[in-house]
């Protein structure tokens, strides 16, 4: 038994690692993957930095490519963004903050209005539910109570994320920091890209043929995505303020976000918004309206956008898209469920790439 266990063994290590470029990347990639998941969150900043460079280097390209000097270009576009950031922040962080003050406070007239629509329910279902069930709903759940708790809870929630994420060391770090970064990484992004190729093994043609078909694919990722939250989040904004929907900013910000996870992000930010439009209208014309301006909104952009954004991107299927994000996020969080699917494209790429003496010997 212990003979076939080693066989077994040996032969999957000779049919997959006889390669010394194969075992010197996988090193590198388990090596990878545990400096991430140990130091996730103190590279957090360098990550934004990269991401950022990622986003501006095409404009710094545009640039030169008019016979601008690079470290002027670098300057043009760096100044640029950085005036663009300002000011929306400058505009939105207001409002955001303007919006969850008002929900906070507004917390026990929508629990007290969602008490009333139970109380409605046995007048317009009578068929399907009694008022003495609705009744043990209404006083098993304690509406009024948790919309009291709710209110004085969330405050200081509130207060605490903010103190926390407000430090002085994270405001220096991404205000301070994470600019100087973008900005050098851009000037010298040439001279960083060859010393970190030097530290790379000289044989390293699986490597290459891996960046290759990654390195396109993950900048366009990134682009797209940051087009893709701007455009879905301004339209629903847009939409949400024509209908006259409470806390509009602040819905088209998660409706934005929530881009990010494919699938399940969509489907989450429905109960807010139908959550927000029920406390506002009840079962009316407005609200069915909402609802179908949001369905719209999901249908054009996973139907019209996303094909536009992503045509360039590996065929995935929704089922390897959904556990990269669980798995991805859950190691890493935001950043983890950003990257899922080029995560996920990258270990494709590295399962497709990788040598095994079995391809080999049928090509031989």
């Amino acid at each position: 038994m212990n003979l076939k266990i080693y066989r077994v063994v040996s032969d999957f290590f000779h049919r997959y690692f006889s390669d010394e470029e194969a075992v010197i990347l996988f090193i590198l990639f388990i090596l990878f993957f545990v400096i991430i998941y140990t130091f996730g969150s103190t590279l957090a900043p360098l990550f934004t930095a990269v991401i950022l460079s990622y986003l501006l280097s095409p404009l710094v390209d545009k640039l030169q490519s008019f016979r601008v000097p690079h470290t002027l270009a670098v300057i043009g576009v760096f100044a640029s963004f950085s005036g663009v950031a300002i000011v929306s922040l400058l505009v939105m962080i207001p409002a955001l903050v303007k919006q969850v003050s008002r929900l906070v406070g507004d917390i026990p007239r929508m629990m007290g209005i969602f008490q009333d629509q139970l109380a409605a329910l046995p007048l317009r279902y009578p068929e399907l539910l009694s008022s003495e069930l609705v009744d043990q709903w209404i006083g098993s759940l304690e509406l009024s109570q948790v919309g009291q708790q709710l209110s004085g809870w969330l405050p200081s929630v509130v207060t605490f994320s903010l103190n926390t994420l407000s430090s002085v060391i994270g405001v220096l770090v991404y205000v301070i920091v994470v600019p100087l970064m973008v900005f050098f990484i851009l000037k010298d992004r040439e001279q960083l890209w060859l010393k970190f190729k030097s530290i790379l093994p000289e044989q390293r043609r699986l490597m290459n043929q891996i960046a290759l078909e990654m390195n396109q694919q993950i900048a366009n990722y990134i682009r797209g995505k940051v087009i893709e939250i701007l455009i879905v989040g301004s339209a629903s904004f847009v939409t949400f303020e024509l209908l006259g929907l409470d806390y509009a900013a602040l819905l088209s910000v998660l409706i934005g976000f929530s881009v990010l996870i494919p699938y399940i992000g969509a489907t989450v930010v429905t109960i807010p918004v139908f959550a927000i439009g029920l406390f506002q209208w009840g079962f009316g014309p407005q609200l069915y309206w909402v609802l179908m301006a949001y369905l719209l909104i999901q249908i054009l952009d996973g139907n019209v956008l996303v094909p536009l954004l992503f045509s360039e991107a590996v065929n995935l299927h929704p089922v390897a898209i959904i556990v990269s994000v669980l798995i991805f996020g859950g190691i890493w969080g935001f950043w983890g469920v950003f990257f899922a699917i080029p995560l996920a494209t990258l270990v494709k790429a590295i399962i497709n790439a990788w040598p095994s003496n079995s391809s080999r010997e049928s090509v031989e």
